[in-house]
């Protein structure tokens, strides 16, 4: 079996028989097989997933298990030499697979990669992204602070982290989730993704202990489309999924601690403290800017007391959980 494709579903059967009937047209030179792990959707997709593909290994995880868990579970039962994770909500185009797979054959060193993602409309996507000392991009979606950091990162010449638009072959630190093509040989040194995450940042401390075994590329040619959202918005409301930086609602919640969690895991107690630390200095600054922004711009002010209120509620959340994290205790850091 040449690569073993990972897809979770998570109440996304439409997403998923898509996605899959793009893996037949589009596959044609590589033996693949398909892991489906289910995270508790009760739902109708198992039944015509195996009706349309009766040669589907079903795995169901009986909870949800989040992103990291779930892909692990496929990952343990996988026979492939390589390990393909998938979302949902990709089609893929063009071969993609097979030219992944052949292009990623040609690197002694690479032990995995990632592809041109695209939207919906042909645009480019962020298909991956380079390290930032410390984790400093997280502060970026800080609703003023962050744009304090923003100027200093252009003002200092800061390379831009993320990679949009692929040229030809790039050497990058870390893969977008939804195309991850890895090695599964290698996964026996840097080992599966961290289960303490549920969703959100887990690939990216994945990719750093990936890094640490080889190269890791983005190849322009194989190209993917990523609806984006997919699974995740039937956990998010569509409202919340539609703004991915907004950090006081539901899924913020979840981004801020998941990406704290990465921080701690891959630079350390010194880092982190820095950086939560700057979310928590950003609650004065929020009230005071916000205060100022309400009396020169009255209703057409960029954010609302509710957004800040809110902000201090996710805050708090993250202080909940900030001595477990500190500790780097072992624990399933899902946000209720």
């Amino acid at each position: 079996m040449d690569v073993s494709i990972i897809i979770i579903n998570y109440k996304s059967a439409k997403l998923v028989l898509n996605c899959m009937q793009s893996i037949y047209q589009q596959t044609q030179l590589c033996s693949f097989e398909i892991i489906i792990v289910d995270n508790n959707s009760k739902d109708d997709c198992e039944e015509k997933v195996l009706a349309a593909y009766p040669n589907t290994r079903w795995l169901q995880t009986g909870y949800n298990a989040g992103f990291a868990r779930a892909n692990n579970a496929g990952i343990r039962i996988a026979t492939g030499d390589y390990v393909l994770i998938l979302n949902a909500d990709t089609i893929v185009t063009d071969g993609a697979i097979d030219k992944s797979i052949a292009l990623l054959k040609q690197q002694p060193v690479g032990v995995g990669c990632g592809v041109q993602l695209l939207n919906t409309d042909g645009s480019n996507q962020i298909s991956g992204a380079h390290f930032i000392k410390g984790g400093l991009n997280t502060l970026l979606p800080l609703p003023y602070l962050g744009k304090l950091v923003r100027y200093l990162g252009y003002r200092f010449k800061s390379t831009v982290p993320s990679v949009q638009t692929i040229t030809d072959k790039i050497e990058v630190d870390w893969v977008v989730g939804a195309y991850i093509l890895v090695k599964k040989d290698v996964l026996q040194k840097s080992g599966l993704m961290d289960e303490d995450f549920f969703m959100y940042a887990e690939e990216i401390e994945w990719c750093s202990r990936l890094r640490k075994q080889g190269k890791l590329y983005l190849f322009a040619e194989p190209k993917v489309i990523h609806i984006g959202g997919g699974t995740s918005s039937d956990y998010y409301t569509t409202t919340e999924n539609e703004n991915s930086k907004n950090l006081w609602n539901k899924k913020g919640r979840q981004i801020i601690i998941s990406n704290m969690l990465r921080i701690r895991k891959q630079f350390g107690i010194g880092w982190f403290l820095v950086i939560a630390g700057t979310y928590f200095f950003e609650i004065p600054i929020f009230f005071f800017c916000l205060l100022i922004n309400k009396i020169v711009s009255g209703s057409k002010a960029m954010y609302t007391w509710k957004n800040w209120i809110d902000y201090i509620k996710n805050m708090g959340v993250l202080l909940r959980y900030f001595f477990s994290i500190l500790l780097n205790k072992t624990h399933f850091y899902k946000v209720a």
